[in-house]
């Protein structure tokens, strides 16, 4: 049986405004992640999907319950863990190789060894040729490369995505997904994946997890069985496809709905 990587158990968090008024984000939320297991969560918006990242990182720890990672209590920022934002975290004044190279940089690495090892990245992520350009420069696609990059070069243990493809066109978005399923199975990391659409969550995930309305906590979880390696494009149009992702949508259809 694999190990757990990532444990929340009966987990709460509250948010006070600066008016004193409590918000209530997840409530009574469990989730647990196995070593190399690729999960996704949907959920409504406002249903605690970002704050469950959060409280992954060390940076939104519980009001109750507890957030273990690798069988350890989170007790702040764990640099085993990668993070992939919506927005593009890159630095608009550096060039591909260095954004991609600061992480090894910033760890301690050797500067040469840190832009070797980030050339390597820069190409592994299709972006050879591209390594002298300035985000200005580049596509949407294109900066989402440099992201995953800057993510994969530190080797991540657990990598949190926040809807990260949400902002590209549909075709990029396809090619995203493939390019990250593709340095995934190779790395094997333990992967939550946030995201909003379901068919996403079941083209790249080994489960998907529904969360109702706010405060969140777990409706459903759904195994998925189809097969890897996994090419997205293919995946879509098969019956196990379209059968869990009306399963899907019939969930997380009342969650929705006003």
């Amino acid at each position: 049986m694999s190990n757990i990587a990532i444990e929340l158990t009966n987990v709460s968090r509250k948010f006070i405004s600066p008016a004193g008024k409590i918000t209530l984000a997840l409530r009574d939320f469990s989730l647990t992640v196995k070593e190399g297991d690729f999960c996704a969560i949907v959920g409504p918006t406002g249903c605690g999907k970002s704050t469950t990242l959060g409280m992954i990182t060390g940076l939104s720890p519980p009001s109750s319950g507890s957030v273990r990672v690798f069988g350890k209590p989170v007790t702040g920022i764990d640099p085993n863990i990668g993070f992939v934002f919506q927005a593009d975290a890159v630095f608009p004044w550096k060039n591909v190789i260095d954004n991609v190279a600061i992480g090894p940089i910033f760890r301690g690495i050797d500067k040469q060894v840190a832009h070797d090892k980030a050339a390597e990245w820069v190409r592994r992520v299709g972006l050879a040729g591209f390594e002298y350009h300035y985000p200005h420069q580049l596509s949407g696609g294109m900066r989402k490369r440099v992201a995953l990059a800057q993510t994969f070069i530190n080797e991540p243990k657990i990598l949190l995505m926040d809807e990260p493809f949400s902002a590209l066109d549909v075709q990029t978005r396809a090619l995203m997904q493939e390019e990250l399923l593709t340095l995934w199975s190779e790395k094997k990391a333990s992967v939550v994946f946030v995201t909003h659409d379901i068919e996403e969550a079941i083209a790249l995930a080994d489960r998907v997890v529904v969360l109702t309305k706010g405060p969140g906590s777990v409706k459903s979880s759904y195994e998925i069985p189809l097969t890897r390696p996994r090419h997205v494009s293919d995946a879509r149009y098969t019956k196990e496809f379209i059968d869990l992702s009306k399963k899907i949508w019939f969930d997380l259809k009342d969650e929705v709905q006003i």
